[in-house]
């Protein structure tokens, strides 16, 4: 078996406006699936799992967040200023700093630079 890729899905109140900032202001690449659907290429990614919330039937509450990975936090933050993109105050955490980006539609992304060893780039293990 071999996994080629993951596809991640952003719900929006408003799709239009958060491609055009995806295409426009983060610059990321794009394919035109037809009627105007934009599907974007995104950096290397990584996943973790993390405990969830059970709820009343012992199930696990599974959420999902996409964090975009950079470098230098306050460079992209400060980046992403200069064309009037708004970011949430910057954290301080274990495992790196971390703030949001505020998309078009009111909806948020997270962004960090990671103070742990990224899997970006690393082999598979046998």
């Amino acid at each position: 078996m071999k996994i080629t890729g993951a596809h991640t899905v952003l719900y929006s109140r408003d799709a239009d406006a958060d491609r055009a900032f995806l295409r426009d202001v983060l610059q990321f690449s794009f394919v035109d699936a037809g009627h105007g659907w934009l599907i974007f290429a995104l950096p290397p990614g990584e996943v973790a799992v993390h405990p969830a919330d059970v709820d009343d039937d012992g199930r696990g509450i599974l959420t999902s967040h996409l964090y975009l990975m950079c470098d230098d936090l306050n460079a992209v933050v400060a980046s992403l200023e200069e064309k009037s993109v708004s970011c949430g105050p910057v954290h301080t955490e274990r495992w790196g700093l971390r703030t949001s980006i505020r998309l078009p539609s009111g909806g948020e992304i997270g962004l960090y630079q990671p103070s742990h060893p990224v899997a970006i780039g690393k082999s598979a293990r046998a």
